[in-house]
């Protein structure tokens, strides 16, 4: 093995992050060497990172394995007790470009320096210098303006991986979009850890729908835009403006809710109520036909009652949730989530089925409705491709990748539609 493997786990951030270090490492000229990114919202993404490790070193008995990531930033120990592993890096250091270089020099050789180089996070200030161009396929590319959270919900361990939040100014995210659609990219993706605190540590204090309004505008020639995952209690006027009169701005919001039941939402230490949620898909809804919105939802969190759950089951249909990503809840050491009366796994397991079971059905009824509708489709492959609001198409006949096509739906099964 010549140019270093990388194994990424965990959410797009981190995938877009692993791009940054692949740069970096060719450019450092680093060999011989596999880099972990981890994950480290759930007990079982931090579990299969070690199993990973264990198979890696199996498969390049004499590469430097490098762990980094969440997982690595809150738990340095938990990987540096593992033979396999020759380092662990934070976050922060990561993405420094004297991180690899100093690695290709002999005196620092793996094996001759402290194994954990792991820093204070909460000390962190910058985001964005390690901005990078064309991540993602050549249809998509995703672009982070914003990185860290200052929220403390009480399951989630990301502030302690991430940092508090820190954004990108909006300059130099119109200038990086502008330069991507210069190179042919037909879709942006925003992405961030908690991207509707974008701008609160900038002057002035801009908020998310500034900046979306102001890419627009001042990028006339990007054919799509698209957010990811957004908190909906937060989202401001200008971004809802945005989100109902946009037509570039894609028909498709992801929302961190986790819960449909007031209580859990309060001992998740979360800043909405299930009627803020149904109220904000209403609303939006009703403004713009036609968007389909996806959520995270967490099962079996501590002290969740059946009735509890079943608020959650019930927020599905009352929001009209199509996409969901729904999480096993699981205890991270140092929240205070992990220190309530816990549920049984078996109760856990159930409750995640259950949701993702009404999540399919939500899912097909949605792509059942598109049958004979004619609709822009970004192509990812040559053949297949996405829907304004992100479902996936297959061709029969193979389409040039990157274009936007439009194609009559002439089927649709569970899981995609057919053109």
């Amino acid at each position: 093995m010549t140019t270093p493997r990388f194994e990424t786990f965990g959410c797009r951030l981190n995938a877009y992050e692993t791009e940054t270090m692949r740069q970096l490492t060719t450019k450092a000229g680093l060999e011989n060497t596999v880099v972990v990114n981890t994950c480290a919202v759930t007990a079982e993404a931090v579990r299969q990172s070690r199993q990973r490790i264990r198979k890696l070193r199996r498969e390049n008995p004499s590469a430097q394995i490098i762990v980094t990531g969440c997982a690595a930033q809150t738990e340095p120990e938990t990987y540096a007790e593992m033979a396999e592993v020759d380092l662990v890096l934070g976050n922060v250091e990561k993405l420094q470009p004297d991180t690899w270089a100093s690695l290709t020099q002999p005196a620092n050789f793996i094996g001759q320096t402290e194994k954990i180089h792991v820093n204070d996070i909460m000390s962190t200030t910058e985001t964005a210098g390690h901005l990078i161009d064309g991540f993602g396929t050549r249809a998509r590319a995703y672009v982070q303006v914003q990185n860290g959270c200052d929220h403390r919900c009480t399951f989630c361990i990301i502030p302690y991986g991430r940092g508090n939040s820190r954004s990108v100014p909006a300059g130099v995210v119109v200038e990086q979009i502008a330069r991507l659609t210069d190179q042919g990219y037909n879709e942006i993706v925003l992405t961030g850890v908690d991207l509707t605190s974008w701008g609160a540590d900038l002057p002035g204090q801009p908020r998310l729908g500034a900046l979306v309004q102001r890419i627009l505008k001042l990028v006339p020639d990007l054919p799509r835009l698209r957010i990811s995952s957004i908190d909906s209690i937060e989202a401001d006027p200008a971004l809802i403006e945005a989100i109902t009169t946009e037509d570039r701005l894609m028909p498709h919001l992801h929302l961190s809710l986790q819960a449909g039941d007031d209580m859990i939402l309060k001992r998740m230490k979360r800043r909405h109520l299930r009627d803020d949620a149904i109220r904000f898909c209403e609303a939006v809804r009703a403004a713009r036909p036609g968007i389909v919105f996806g959520a995270d939802i967490i099962a079996g969190f501590p002290t969740e009652t059946e009735a509890m759950f079943q608020n959650s089951l019930n927020l599905i249909q009352d929001c009209g949730l199509t996409w969901l990503h729904v999480f096993p809840y699981s205890p991270r050491p140092g929240t205070p989530a992990a220190r309530m009366p816990q549920l049984d796994k078996a109760t856990i397991r159930d409750r995640a089925a259950r949701l993702r079971a009404a999540g399919a059905v939500g899912v097909e009824k949605h792509l059942m409705s598109q049958i004979g509708r004619t609709l822009p489709v970004l192509m990812e492959t040559p053949t297949m491709g996405r829907t304004p609001d992100f479902a996936q198409v297959d061709f029969a006949s193979p389409v040039a990748s990157g274009t936007i096509r439009k194609a009559r739906i002439c089927g649709a099964n569970a899981t995609h539609l057919s053109a």
